[in-house]
């Protein structure tokens, strides 16, 4: 019904409300100018192919805009992508894994790490009508309401009802360098707090509620599941310096509709416009 996650990524430190917050994300501007792509060996044709993902990946998690993608401007720069790599690193994702059967490292699946000069990619969005948005940014503190096609439920950092939603919630903060907090049940219940409707008192006290938890905006979320869409449907409202912005995505996975959460919050904290 909703596509998993296959494997539990390191990076899922970054969501404070599930995780300790002593493992809380804390990069730097190095990691900023950082991205990295899964490739099939290490060959020259594939290591151009991670380039270019890395490329596009870079340039919207330094900018938090997403508009850079859809430039007519990018594809000349997409073309050479390899040319602004400072340094690049492969990790083997079977190390340890002997090489069977005729299988080569040739195609053996890599994380490529292309690491940028900080000046080179401030260049390239200035070029793309943008610029950086730079460290620190805003935590979140996420409220979502779940409604699947058995029961509704609100996720928290210390729920059991769909621990797969919190780790899915966590990955799509990576690509954008940004931190999300989930609440306690306990403090939850204690707020009384609908979430499925944001009146603007509510938007007072989601605030509030926001900056209890470690947070520092507020984004409300409702998902729910629907047949005829054939997925999952989601409204986003974010809550900042006092305004509610508000999108939807119809259709699609619970992974999917938490990377359009992600990129919407960053679209709009990083001064890029609306989602």
């Amino acid at each position: 019904m909703t596509a998993r996650m296959t494997a539990v990524l390191p990076f899922l430190v970054m969501l404070a409300g599930v995780l300790p917050p002593e493992r809380a994300w804390a990069g730097n501007t190095r990691d900023l100018y950082t991205s990295d792509a899964i490739v099939t060996g290490t060959g020259e044709e594939n290591r151009q192919i991670g380039f270019r993902e890395c490329l596009g990946e870079v340039l919207v998690k330094v900018s938090g805009d997403q508009r850079v993608l859809a430039s007519p401007a990018l594809s000349p720069l997409i073309e050479r992508a390899g040319s602004f790599v400072a340094s690049f690193a492969y990790r083997d994702r079977l190390e340890g894994i002997p090489i069977h059967d005729e299988q080569g490292t040739y195609d053996r699946p890599h994380d490529l790490t292309c690491r940028y000069d900080p000046a080179t990619i401030d260049h390239l969005l200035d070029t793309l009508g943008s610029g950086p948005w730079l460290l620190p940014r805003p935590r979140m503190a996420v409220f979502l309401a779940v409604h699947d096609q058995k029961r509704s439920f609100t996720l928290t950092s210390d729920g059991d009802e769909s621990p797969y939603m919190a780790e899915s919630l966590a990955a799509a903060t990576v690509p954008l360098a940004l931190e999300a907090r989930l609440p306690a049940r306990k403090t939850l219940a204690a707020e009384k707090l609908g979430l499925d409707v944001l009146s603007p008192e509510e938007a007072a006290q989601l605030e509030r509620l926001a900056k209890k938890i470690g947070g520092d905006v507020a984004l409300v979320g409702t998902i729910s599941w629907s047949d005829k869409a054939l997925g999952w449907i989601a409204d986003w409202q974010l809550v900042t310096a006092g305004k509610t912005h508000r999108w939807q995505v119809r259709g699609v996975s619970f992974d999917d509709a938490f990377r359009h959460a992600i990129r919407g919050t960053a679209q709009v904290l990083s001064g890029n416009g609306e989602p």
